[in-house]
């Protein structure tokens, strides 16, 4: 009855270990997959760095009426028109180096054309002792020439409430945004890379895929894969084994 208990026992255990251990390998295979995704995008990103800038007469006929933006993300993009202020918006809690601050949102209205896009024009700092006491800018009334490159929406951080409104946001949906004002915005949003000026701050980071972390990811399943697969062998195979060996050459000497 001892010896079926064991052998019951022992089946259980090596059938939860060999499904634990093949789930987590399953899992770090996946990440390398994710990996291997993110490392297929950033040869795109820097594919894109490389080609002539767009033009806005491109913007324009890649959007127009698409509902969705079909620009390669981070292509350079040279753009002429006029500021529309009264529109301009702050993203709160997005730093820079750091630092806490504001990114400085406003449409263009592109030369030529009923047409505005989204300008992510700038950064700045926020007052500590006042949250809405906000740095002021310069926004030319005249025609402008920026330089910039297409970017994905402005990623969205935690919402406390429902749709943000007001100059001072935590989030900003171009589709949500272009009905609230009534702009004919096209899908698209342009990150100004042009020598900080206007009293604004450029200093973008690199854009970042996150392939590290997959790996790190993966590494931690294949650790833990291995790990499971080690306690088995010791506590399954080895310790029993040596168990059997001291306990036979204990009985030999008696």
């Amino acid at each position: 009855m001892k010896d079926s208990t064991r052998t019951w026992r022992f089946w259980v255990v090596t059938a939860a270990s060999l499904l634990m251990a093949a789930l987590t390998f399953s899992l770090g295979q996946w990440q390398l997959g994710r990996a291997a995704q993110k490392l297929a995008m950033q040869a795109s990103i820097d594919q894109q760095k490389v080609l002539p800038p767009l033009t806005q007469a491109d913007l324009v006929a890649t959007n127009e009426g698409s509902g969705q933006r079909v620009v390669a993300v981070d292509r350079l993009i040279e753009l002429s028109g006029r500021w529309q202020a009264q529109h301009t918006v702050y993203l709160d809690n997005r730093p820079m180096n750091t630092k806490p601050g504001f990114w400085v949102m406003t449409p263009l209205l592109l030369t030529g054309t009923d047409k505005s896009v989204l300008v992510q024009r700038g950064w700045i700092p926020r007052n500590f002792q006042d949250r809405t006491a906000l740095v002021p800018i310069e926004t030319p009334t005249q025609t402008v020439t920026l330089r910039g490159r297409m970017a994905p929406d402005p990623a969205k951080l935690y919402a406390f409430k429902g749709t943000d409104t007001g100059r001072i946001r935590q989030n900003l949906d171009i589709e949500v945004f272009a009905v609230e004002t009534g702009l004919p915005l096209l899908p698209a949003l342009v990150i100004q890379v042009d020598p900080a000026s206007d009293g604004l701050q450029r200093d973008w980071a690199a854009p970042n895929t996150g392939v590290d972390k997959h790996y790190g990811y993966a590494f931690q399943w294949f650790g833990l894969c291995a790990l499971v697969l080690g306690l088995y062998i010791w506590f399954q195979l080895i310790s029993p084994r040596r168990q059997r060996r001291s306990a036979s050459q204990f009985n030999n000497k008696v």
